[in-house]
């Protein structure tokens, strides 16, 4: 069977009339998809800001609080080991002491060789003279008088 291009011009001239009487119907349809494509945007946003809202409770509910007093030794948090990584070496270097405590959770602190700096909290902790462990041992291996 030959199609000519003649009835395929009158099949296609045929569907731009049919689509051109229900114009407004697929302009009131198309409005409706957009309306509701915002609306399953809006709930995927409302979403994501609960879920980072709960991320975050969560996540500072965890967070150690740590409190320094001026006198105390600390030990700081070595962030440049990062660039020159080695399994042996330690990220902690100290004893510090405190000399100032500021507001929102800045530091001053000195060594015996350095001028007092100052440091974010977040980068130090306290500092414990002898083995815990070993001190707790040797309760236990004394004999009780």
């Amino acid at each position: 069977m030959a199609h000519l291009p003649v009835e395929l011009e009158h099949k296609a001239m045929w569907a731009i009339k049919t689509l051109n009487f229900e114009l407004t119907c697929a302009g009131e349809r198309r409005l409706l998809d957009l309306h509701e494509l915002e609306e399953l945007r809006m709930n995927a946003y409302d979403s994501a800001s609960i879920y980072k809202a709960r991320s975050k409770q969560y996540h500072d509910a965890r967070i150690e609080k740590r409190e320094f007093k001026e006198g105390e030794k600390v030990l700081l948090y070595k962030t440049r080991l990062k660039l020159f990584p080695s399994k042996l070496k330690s990220r902690w270097s100290g004893p510090f002491i405190v000399v100032r405590v500021f507001p929102h959770g800045t530091i001053e602190i000195r060594n015996n060789s350095t001028a007092p700096f100052k440091v974010n909290g977040h980068r130090l902790k306290h500092y414990y003279l002898g083995d815990p462990i070993g001190s707790i041992a040797s309760i236990y291996l004394h004999d009780p008088p």
